[in-house]
């Protein structure tokens, strides 16, 4: 086992080593190295050229796309980055514009021209030939996030009475310049999308079949205004490797293949992660984005919750002024812990709904049953939480961690407990055991109540967002700390009066 491991870390050693660094390229340019670059981009995915790429002067940059051919360099010009194309839109001439963006696929071309100034995207245009220009403009009409937004228009589509041998000669005239052949596209003499056929499929079947013959009938599509969030799952759900795209009169006027809803599903995953943050999404990577942009998607949720955090402040001021509190100092003390804890309980309830909300698990029907299957969760976590918090608030409180202080006795006695600690021998004074293993009991007891309530919250919110239509993602997490918050003072004061009846 020790060895396998060993040879796995050998390999991912190995392939760091055969990743080029901007310094390597940066040393192939100063030499002219055109053999080496198409070597490089023979042997090296284009993604790992373009992340060393992305760093070098614009000048180096055009000097790779003039020096190798753009039968190698097409696939590496998508991988750049957003800022590294427009360096090279507006340094190329028309005729090395032309090549390359004719080079490229008709979907990666609309979404790069998508984020560019007008001036750019104009003269991207202009450089596309006729068809592709008609096709772009086409998918640019499509709302964004969107099937139509992010389809392509390069597949390949058959009648259902073309025969294999036919078809076969089709692929290798065609083949090229399709995104996939793996999936081929059928349509009747109504020109109505009916079914796909597997490239395996064809290969195995009679020369002389019919298309209509080997056809998969049952198949999933989706229209150009699904959202691309349910693109996602419906690549997930069917294992699918391409995905038809109708239009209203349900023929076919795209595809979507596995890699681009790979691309919308890691979207719509750091998407939910930013709003669970209380961050808004941004599209541009981190290392790309300015400290000012940066900090702009912070600012406005730290904001919000700073004023919804007013109604825990207001509590917490109205509670301190409380006999009970005034009474015994201590309690005060616990008051983080408990709302930390009760946070973070919920949090993770409200991170299992908003996942299984996304990959549709369960939808807002199911929220009595999930709900119930939570609070039972919630029972044994909260009581396993207050059992261990339980012993160890009590341990704080004998070693002298947290100091008991000034006790008042329900009598109007009070009582001195400052420095008390198992390391003096004080803690066994009369009334010391007492007053701390009340004190554990009183937080044990609201840690297991808050928990119970923080994970039934946690579960109601992003329930209820989705039934009203609203992102889960957004909504649950700042109201659930500022609704725990608040309801986590209330039950501890609570509490602490039933505990503590004669300061009530």
């Amino acid at each position: 086992m020790a060895d396998e491991e060993r040879k796995i870390e050998e390999i991912e050693e190995e392939d760091e080593e055969r990743k080029p660094t901007t310094e390597d390229l940066e040393e192939m340019i100063l030499r002219h190295d055109v053999n080496g670059f198409r070597e490089l981009f023979i042997n090296t995915p284009d993604i790992d050229i373009a992340e060393a790429a992305n760093d070098l002067e614009p000048k180096d940059l055009i000097w790779v796309f003039r020096a190798v051919e753009s039968k190698y360099t097409a696939g590496f010009y998508d991988e750049l980055n957003q800022e590294a194309k427009e360096n090279l839109v507006k340094a190329l001439t028309d005729k090395e514009l032309v090549q390359l963006i004719n080079a490229q696929s008709v979907d990666d071309v609309t979404d790069t021209i998508s984020e560019m100034p007008a001036n750019l995207a104009s003269r991207v245009l202009k450089a596309a030939d006729k068809d592709m220009r008609r096709d772009i403009n086409q998918l640019l009409n499509y709302k964004d996030d969107t099937a139509g937004s992010i389809m392509t228009t390069e597949y390949l589509e058959f009648r259902d009475t073309t025969t294999v041998d036919d078809a076969i000669d089709e692929i290798r005239k065609r083949g090229k310049d399709a995104e996939t052949i793996y999936t081929l596209f059928i349509k009747n003499a109504k020109r109505e999308f009916v079914g796909t056929v597997d490239l395996d499929d064809l290969i195995w079947a009679k020369k002389s079949q019919k298309l209509s013959e080997i056809m998969n009938r049952d198949v999933v599509s989706c229209s150009t205004s699904t959202d691309q969030e349910e693109v996602g799952q419906l690549f997930r759900r069917y294992d699918l490797n391409a995905l038809a795209v109708l239009n209203e009169d349900d023929r076919l006027v795209g595809i979507i293949t596995i890699d681009d809803a790979v691309d919308v599903m890691t979207q719509e995953s750091s998407e939910d992660i930013a709003k669970m943050s209380g961050v808004v999404s941004a599209e541009t990577p981190y290392m790309e984005m300015s400290a000012w942009k940066n900090a702009k998607q912070c600012i406005p949720w730290i904001v919000i919750l700073l004023v919804l955090g007013t109604f825990t402040t207001m509590v917490l001021n109205r509670l301190e002024s409380q006999q009970i509190f005034t009474a015994l100092p201590i309690l005060i003390a616990f008051i983080p812990t408990l709302m930390d804890t009760s946070g973070n309980a919920g949090g993770q309830t409200t991170g299992l709904m908003i996942r299984g909300l996304a990959l549709n698990s369960f939808g807002p029907k199911q929220t009595g049953k999930i709900l119930f299957k939570e609070f039972r969760s919630a029972l044994i976590v909260g009581g396993c939480v207050a059992a261990f918090a339980f012993i160890w608030i009590t341990m704080e409180q004998f070693t002298g961690i947290v100091d008991l202080g000034l006790v008042v006795e329900t009598s109007g006695a009070t009582h001195d407990y400052s420095g008390f600690t198992i390391w003096n021998g004080l803690v066994w004074t009369e009334g010391f055991p007492l007053h701390a293993i009340t004190n554990s009991a009183l937080v044990s007891v609201t840690m297991f109540a808050a928990i119970v309530a923080s994970k039934s919250i946690g579960t109601l919110l992003p329930m209820g967002a989705s039934a009203i239509k609203k992102d889960p993602a957004l909504l649950s997490q700042p109201l659930l700390t500022t609704v725990m918050d608040v309801t986590t003072l209330l039950v501890y004061f609570a509490i602490a009066c039933l505990f503590f009846p004669a300061f009530a």
